[in-house]
């Protein structure tokens, strides 16, 4: 595994920084108005060192425990960058077929460390990770955990998998990314899953192989992860009486970031992560399991930005509009979250700033990415970066009014290279039949 460097406190929280008073923003040694020249608009931008680094900072905070970091492949599904993470020595969490195939492509040697979460698997996908041969299926209700042994026996392959317990812990984040309460539709109640591991151990197709939970996506506080470990740790504890000895416990993602830092404030990624293990570890203090983690959005959302065009400067009485040509079908999060991200211009002009709205060119009230947010004088033609959105950007992009999504770079040191290429509509175009 690659030596990386660590974060300190002064760190800036992001890859994105000007190159001098007067100079473009840049992504690492590569200007921000050459990629937009190259690549046109709108573009993603990922800085591949500060993924990695990331990466490493879990590891290294988890090196005294037996551990797995399984990224979360739904916050951005890029080959290029689930074969970086691979690279690096990391696992992988999905939650459909369709992300096992891309883990598949980009990295088919990292198929034995892939945990198979979601609570509505098909039976073809079942069947499907099966035959992969994936590390563990997190499983989230009786009626899968019966689907998932018939379809093992049915193939004669032994399936491993870990149940996903719901401990009714309550995490303050956005009540659509909550996941940790009983009436949520995920996992099962833990207290119904004592029982359920006893019935599942006569069955030969099946291999109680662990216990998983996760709490909600977008928490910055470790006490709740704490918490929900701390609950879990007590079932394994309870199994272990019953002669069932669980080898992994899964505590999940959700580690969250802060989008309202501003581009130059530092950021302490090596706390936040040491912060977040000692809670877990604490939970876990004198069990022989090995942890398995599955971030998503802290390993990805900061190295990202999205790069867009000023089409217009459009005032409607007291209101300024600045329209771009990125719109909501390429970034949802302000649309469906009311997320807020930072933005601003890779080159700034002077002046003073004023409240704007910015947004996008879709047909929709909903297609803005800022309200009444303060804002550098902008010209049709300049540039601006949308930061943090290399998480549930481009992986929830759509291509809503037949626009094609838009190209993803990947910077790593003195490169930058397309690592997906524009879409055409004739793209679009082409599974219709008239």
């Amino acid at each position: 595994m690659s030596k990386l460097k660590q974060s300190s406190p002064e760190s800036p929280a992001r890859p994105f920084q000007y190159t001098s008073t007067n100079g473009p923003l840049s992504c690492g040694a590569h200007s921000l108005v050459d990629l937009a020249g190259q690549h046109q608009t709108p573009l993603y931008v990922y800085s591949a060192d500060q993924i990695a680094e990331r990466l490493g900072l879990f590891q290294q905070a988890l090196a005294n425990r037996p551990h797995l970091v399984c990224y979360a492949v739904k916050a951005n599904s890029a080959l290029a960058i689930l074969k970086l993470l691979a690279d690096h020595g990391a696992g992988f969490d999905i939650v459909s077929g369709g992300e096992l195939a891309r883990v598949q492509a980009a990295a088919p040697e990292a198929i034995g460390r892939v945990v198979f979460s979601g609570a509505g698997k098909s039976a073809e996908e079942i069947d499907q990770a099966l035959e992969a041969g994936i590390l563990a299926f997190n499983v989230e209700s009786e009626a899968e955990l019966a689907l998932l042994a018939s379809r093992a026996a049915r193939r004669k392959r032994k399936a491993r998998f870990s149940l996903r317990v719901n401990p009714d812990v309550f995490a303050e984040t956005h009540p659509y990314i909550s996941t940790g309460l009983r009436e949520h539709k995920f996992g099962i109640d833990i207290r119904q899953a004592r029982r359920i591991y006893q019935e599942a151990a006569g069955n030969r197709w099946l291999s109680a192989h662990g216990v998983s939970v996760h709490i909600g996506s977008q928490i910055r506080s470790a006490e709740p992860f704490g918490a929900a470990v701390t609950r879990v740790a007590r079932l394994v504890r309870e199994l272990a009486k019953d002669g069932i000895r669980l080898k992994t416990v899964d505590a999940g993602g959700g580690l969250g970031i802060d989008y309202h830092l501003e581009l130059t404030e530092g950021f302490d990624a090596q706390a936040k992560i040491a912060e977040y293990a000692a809670a877990v570890e604490a939970a876990l203090a004198g069990l022989d399991v090995t942890l398995l983690l599955e971030p998503g959005r802290f390993l990805v959302a900061q190295a990202g930005a999205l790069l867009a065009r000023v089409l217009y400067v459009k005032r409607n009485g007291k209101k300024t509009f600045v329209v771009t040509d990125a719109a909501m079908n390429d970034l949802i999060r302000p649309a469906l979250y009311q997320a807020f991200h930072q933005i601003v211009p890779v080159i700034p002009r002077p002046g003073k700033a004023v409240p704007v709205d910015i947004v996008g060119p879709v047909c929709e009230t909903g297609d803005f990415f800022a309200h009444d947010r303060k804002f550098q004088p902008v010209q049709p033609g300049d540039l601006i970066a949308i930061l943090d959105a290399g998480a549930y950007g481009m992986a929830q992009s759509s291509n809503y009014n037949t626009r094609p999504r838009p190209a993803e770079v990947l910077v790593s040191g003195s490169s930058a290279r397309l690592i997906r290429r524009r879409e055409t509509v004739a793209d679009l175009l082409a599974p219709e039949i008239v």
